[in-house]
């Protein structure tokens, strides 16, 4: 609309101009060059740590290039024999995974798109789809890890960049419809210029530097306890986090929210681990009844736990 208009065009675009602003139809862009010191600055440091650094993150990206060629194979092959039985199973289950491998086709974008998306899905038994099998309360977790992943990705195109002597213009964030991202604009020339090992060393730094930050993620992930010690403590039994509604446990003499489950029957709980094996073991012997008298069952009537 502003655009359209006359009196606004020039003032609009100028504003834009101004602040490195990109407005379109579901997307929103900003650039700048506020970063590039600190880019150029990470860039030259130590350079023989750096050609190491990305000479591996390299080989990790054309490795993880045709593992996701294989995967997209693989699953296209699931998919065809899916299709042609009669009866075919958890065809659901495998959309995002067939959508996700068909990313694998390019090697800029599509290693880190194919390689940790089909990472997670490989990793976890149920795919996360905003607003259909994700929690809206979790949206805000979701998104931030996508633009955490996206920043960071991009910071490794740029300090490979910087140094394979590629000329860096600037870094910016943009939100596609509602999916944050990052991206850094270098001097298309010059990347044009380099031998094709630098190029691959520039196209592959991102997917490493993901890589390396799941890894680092995980490692902090275990941490946690050693870290925050101070705080809480561990193995002391299975906190209730929820109960459903319509369960036994559900009412005033049953579970509640943040009980601490340290038995169950004559099996010690320490942790989640102890839960899941006692109720195993449980399930695989014979139960007990317990007679209990009518007057015992009269004072217990009261409603409080």
């Amino acid at each position: 609309v502003l655009q359209s208009s006359n009196t606004l065009k020039a003032s609009y675009e100028d504003w834009l101009l101004t602040y490195g602003l990109s407005i379109s139809p579901f997307r929103m862009r900003w650039q700048t060059a506020l970063f590039n010191r600190q880019f150029y600055s990470w860039g030259r440091w130590k350079p023989r740590f750096l050609y190491l650094w990305f000479s591996i993150g390299m080989v990790f990206g054309i490795v993880a290039m045709f593992g996701s060629v294989i995967l997209l194979g693989k699953t296209l092959m699931q998919t065809l024999t899916q299709m042609l039985t009669e009866a075919p199973k958890a065809q659901n289950d495998r959309m995002l995974q067939v959508v996700v491998s068909v990313l694998a086709s390019g090697l800029y974008l599509s290693v880190v798109n194919c390689f940790l998306l089909c990472f997670v899905l490989l990793s976890c038994p149920h795919q996360q789809v905003p607003g259909v099998n994700l929690p809206v309360s979790q949206l805000t977790y979701f998104f931030s890890a996508t633009l955490i992943s996206g920043v960071i990705h991009e910071v490794g195109h740029g300090v490979a960049a910087i140094r394979e002597q590629v000329r860096f213009n600037g870094f910016g964030i943009f939100i596609f419809v509602v999916y944050p991202g990052a991206f850094v604009e270098l001097f298309t020339t010059h990347l044009q210029l380099i031998s094709p090992v630098q190029q691959l060393r520039i196209f592959c730094a991102g997917v490493w530097h993901n890589f390396v930050l799941g890894v680092a993620s995980f490692v902090v992930l275990f941490l946690l306890p050693a870290i925050l010690f101070p705080f809480y403590y561990t193995g002391v039994g299975a906190l209730v986090t929820e109960v459903a509604e319509d369960s036994p446990a559900n009412g005033p003499r049953g579970l509640f929210v943040g009980d601490l489950v340290t038995n169950l029957q004559d099996c010690p709980v320490y942790n989640v681990e102890d839960w899941n094996s006692c109720l195993g073991d449980i399930s695989e012997k014979s139960q007990v009844g317990y007679c209990v008298s009518a007057a015992t069952l009269q004072q217990l009537s009261f409603p409080a736990r």
